[in-house]
């Protein structure tokens, strides 16, 4: 039988089925599981379920030195050494498309938290300070009809377009690439260079992966760009944005608030964010949906078998060396 690791416990039963034919041991502490203990679990080997957290570098993959397989129980993969694991003729999956709903009703429901301030009314209702209804009692800003701006227009990015459709707002977007006019005419998307997106935008959403090119792609400078009554959600990767930049932008209302679900350096936050009230902070949990989270089990149960099996796997990153 196949020996299959798995890095945290998982949702759902689909492993239940790749139990069946492999020996499949989780790692029995519900934590990020470190390095040492990676590569440690990874010999002998021969597939890894990892999490987005797990740093699955050069020297795991070394010491997995039987895997044929990891998969990654999520859609970005930037903890992978993919050039590393090709090298090793190992297979990387993830898992995209299925969460695609689900994060992106997760960016509306920071947009919508952070722009109505619902966190704040709920801690003042929940601390007995609520005395009653009051003209200027939490004035936030309103959503229909304002300015919508993605950076990263993939599938998570064009779900969340749609998705504005339903508050009339005009949707900018910025992309390494230009999307059809087909799919711009669907979402109701016009493309724009970063520099206008960010100043013309009441809102903007990021929707990019983790690059070289996008780390702090939005800093001091572009934080100062927005608008002084612009919002920030950031549900894509946490080094997309300087956090310290933020921290400082939103101390001195250079813009008015920010919702997110990831972090520079997760899960520690850089000093004096948790001290705001302009900001709603989420524990990276944009795909968790019970549905969602099941069905990414069920994706990742599927193509370490497929690998093991010697079948091309539905979902490969590096397809080059199948």
């Amino acid at each position: 039988m196949y020996n299959v690791f798995v890095t945290r416990k998982l949702p759902g039963h689909a492993l239940d089925e790749l139990r069946s034919v492999c020996n499949v041991t989780v790692n029995p502490k519900d934590r990020n599981i470190t390095k040492e203990e990676l590569m440690k679990a990874v010999a002998n080997q021969d597939a890894l379920i990892s999490m987005l957290s797990d740093p699955v570098d050069s020297d795991v993959i070394q010491a997995g030195s039987k895997l044929k397989v990891i998969a990654n129980y999520a859609v970005g993969y930037n903890n992978i050494d993919i050039a590393a694991a090709s090298k090793q003729n190992i297979l990387v999956c993830n898992t995209p498309d299925v969460l695609t709903n689900a994060s992106a009703d997760f960016a509306w429901a920071l947009l919508m938290s952070t722009a109505r301030r619902v966190i704040e009314g709920d801690i003042l209702t929940r601390s007995g300070q609520f005395t009653g209804w009051a003209p200027e009692l939490l004035l936030g800003v309103e959503v229909y009809g304002k300015t919508l701006g993605l950076i990263g227009a993939g599938r998570i990015g064009q779900a969340v377009a749609k998705r504005a459709l339903g508050f009339n707002m005009r949707t900018l977007y910025h992309n390494r690439n230009r999307l059809p006019h087909t799919v711009e005419k669907e979402c109701n998307m016009e493309y724009s260079d970063l520099e206008t997106l960010l100043k013309e935008s009441d809102y903007v959403s990021l929707h990019c992966p983790l690059t070289p090119e996008t780390r702090h792609l939005i800093a001091r400078r572009e934080l100062e760009i927005m608008k002084s009554t612009s919002i920030l959600i950031n549900t894509a990767r946490g080094p997309v944005v300087d956090e310290a930049a933020l921290v400082e932008a939103l101390e001195q209302r250079v813009i008015y608030g920010a919702g997110l679900d990831v972090f520079e350096d997760e899960p520690a936050l850089k000093p004096g964010l948790t001290q705001l009230s302009n900001v709603v902070l989420a524990p990276h949990i944009a795909s968790a949906a019970v549905e969602t989270r099941s069905k990414m089990v069920e994706m990742v149960a599927r193509d370490v078998l497929a690998a093991l099996e010697g079948r091309r796997p539905q979902n490969v990153v590096n397809q080059e060396i199948f």
